[in-house]
């Protein structure tokens, strides 16, 4: 698999990653094995794939926990990242950015993983009792430990808060300025796919400039550009997509024909229309890894087969005018 280069240390990992969190948290539950779930990375090791990402408070803990198992006797083939900064409760969800906290954060996260040092590790978002100068620097005294090798920063959650008027990154790129004056940055989290390239606008171009990574997260659009999804086919209580506003009955079928549109290409280069979603994400630049969720090994393995699919100029003009998706926050 190509394997792309990003941040200033240069870290080079395979240009498709996995997206760990659905093996034991939050999508389809029920469904979650662990057996299957380790198997699930080893073929995505076997096809290519290094960026394995993951974060303390999936499960919360349970799946860290996990990767760790899977990565006994394999971790020399991983590229390891996790996060931290958010606990989880019995019905909500807080950031914790003080340092004392990000250290013991990190010993725990090194525990689980069994391993003695952690790739990337990430803030998960930022505390808002907390200057986040004060949590970055101690998360790069982490680095100056040996602990973590590179740091990152989720801005999945950048939708929260926005002003009237305000591009959806405004204020990830605000604090990205922010902590680069502390320590570098190697790579930012960001929700990146067909149906929201809103990261294309600020974040992108600022990621680009410095030889920042882009981890575009949910480039499958939680699963719905893989075309497998049906209309008012329901969700677990516990599934996210179950109150997500595109995830309706009424939604699902509004945007069939942004699925379509990817078939139809994926049929000229005998690729899935989830490949085709993954080779848009990767030709948005040679900083952008796209990091799709997977539980079971044939979409992981077929994940990591859109690393080798270049789309036409027919192909970008074709999705470049696919219908915007609907059921959006914007």
């Amino acid at each position: 698999m190509e394997r792309r280069t990003i941040g200033a240390t240069a870290l080079a990992v395979g240009a498709v990653g996995l997206g760990c969190m659905p093996m034991s948290w939050a999508y389809s539950t029920s469904q979650q094995r662990g057996d299957r779930s380790v198997r699930t990375v080893h073929a995505a090791l076997d096809a290519g794939v290094q960026l394995l990402d993951t974060a303390d408070m999936y499960g919360p803990f349970t799946n860290e926990l996990l990767i760790g198992r899977a990565l006994r006797g394999r971790r020399s083939e991983a590229f390891l990242s996790t996060k931290c900064g958010l606990l989880v409760g019995d019905q909500h969800i807080v950031a914790n950015g003080r340092p004392g906290y990000v250290r013991r954060a990190c010993d725990a996260s090194l525990r689980r993983l069994q391993t003695d040092v952690i790739d990337l590790y990430q803030l998960h978002r930022a505390d808002p009792e907390v200057p986040v100068e004060e949590t970055w620097g101690a998360m790069a005294d982490l680095v100056t430990a040996g602990k973590v090798r590179a740091l990152g920063l989720s801005a999945v959650g950048a939708r929260a808060g926005r002003g009237p008027g305000a591009r959806m990154h405004d204020g990830t790129v605000r604090q990205l300025e922010r902590v680069q004056q502390v320590f570098p940055v190697s790579a930012v989290q960001a929700e990146l796919s067909v149906w929201s390239p809103q990261a294309l606008e600020d974040l992108l171009p600022w990621c680009s400039a410095r030889g920042v990574g882009l981890l575009a997260a949910m480039p499958l659009g939680s699963g719905y550009l893989t075309g497998t999804l049906k209309p008012g086919q329901g969700f677990e209580p516990d599934d996210p997509r179950a109150r997500h506003p595109r995830f309706t009955a009424e939604m699902m079928a509004a945007n069939q024909p942004v699925v379509a549109g990817l078939r139809r290409i994926g049929e000229r280069h005998g690729a899935t229309p989830a490949q085709v979603a993954l080779a848009w994400v990767l030709g948005q630049g040679p900083y952008v890894v796209p990091v799709p969720g997977a539980k079971q090994e044939r979409w992981a393995v077929e994940n990591a087969g859109a690393a080798g699919l270049v789309l036409t100029d027919r192909d970008l003009a074709e999705i470049a005018g696919l219908p915007r998706a609907r059921g959006s926050w914007d």
